[in-house]
């Protein structure tokens, strides 16, 4: 569902976070939780099963062939149990409220106003997992997992999800991660906007956004152009294109240091 969206500039040191404020976020309406399926997803009494949105907690099998268990996924599966399993949760939607499997992508808040998702993001039990249609309170739920970051809380005192270095992007194809490295270039080749992280864009780590996502980040007063020399450090998932790549959508992607 598509929603009209104004975009706002707030004044960050550590972070470029554009959030949308959206009219109003919708009252999904309330219901028990009765089953966990892992860190980041829940049952309610109707049926219906909700993928918490913003967030990515580590993942379970779940019957998937050759999959490898992410380390703490139970531990995650536990904290969320423990926040939402029995209990009467509201549903509230920022943004696209289903995905392509059916499942609700909303916000849970339980009986006495604890927000779900930033109570997993504050003991370390999930990263910040945004997309350009879903980015309701992302700004929040940055601030929450950098907190726990800094306090080495939960998956960030592992090292399966520290944050890599650009250099060693290449090994990590396919999955999903946070790199850091400082911007050797950034070019606009046919519309569409690269962030190099090296000399050669051919093999070097390499951030993209499409002509439309561009667009984006211009109207949101993006300054990608003074990106040439900064640290920064981008989330998304790793694709090898000229090598490793990612191919970002909005400017939560992007933390800038200071």
């Amino acid at each position: 569902m598509k929603r009209s969206m104004r975009w706002i500039l707030p004044l960050f040191v550590l972070l470029f976070a554009w959030t949308p404020a959206a009219a109003a976020p919708v009252d999904g309406g309330r219901a028990k939780a009765v089953e966990i399926v892992d860190g980041d997803t829940l049952v309610l009494e109707s049926g219906l099963e909700v993928r918490l949105v913003g967030i990515q907690a580590p993942k379970l099998p779940l019957d998937r062939p050759n999959f490898a268990k992410w380390p703490l996924a139970d531990e995650a599966k536990a904290a969320l149990s423990r926040l939402a399993l029995g209990k009467t949760l509201r549903l509230e939607y920022g943004g696209r409220e289903r995905d392509r499997y059916g499942r609700a992508l909303a916000h849970l808040y339980d009986q006495d106003g604890v927000w779900v998702q930033g109570a997993l993001l504050a003991e370390g039990m999930a990263r910040v997992y945004s997309f350009r249609d879903n980015r309701f309170r992302v700004k929040e739920m940055l601030r929450h997992e950098r907190a726990a970051r800094a306090a080495r809380r939960g998956i960030w005192g592992h090292p399966y999800y520290r944050i890599i270095d650009a250099e060693e992007a290449p090994g990590f194809i396919g999955s999903f991660q946070l790199i850091e490295g400082t911007v050797a270039g950034v070019a606009v080749v046919a519309e569409r906007l690269y962030i190099n992280f090296g000399t050669d864009w051919r093999s070097d780590f390499t951030v993209t956004f499409s002509p439309q996502d561009r667009r984006l980040l211009e109207r949101a007063g993006f300054d990608y152009v003074g990106l040439k020399g900064q640290r920064i450090r981008v989330r998304g998932w790793l694709k090898s294109y000229n090598g490793p790549m990612i191919e970002a959508t909005h400017p939560e992607q992007i933390e800038v240091e200071p």
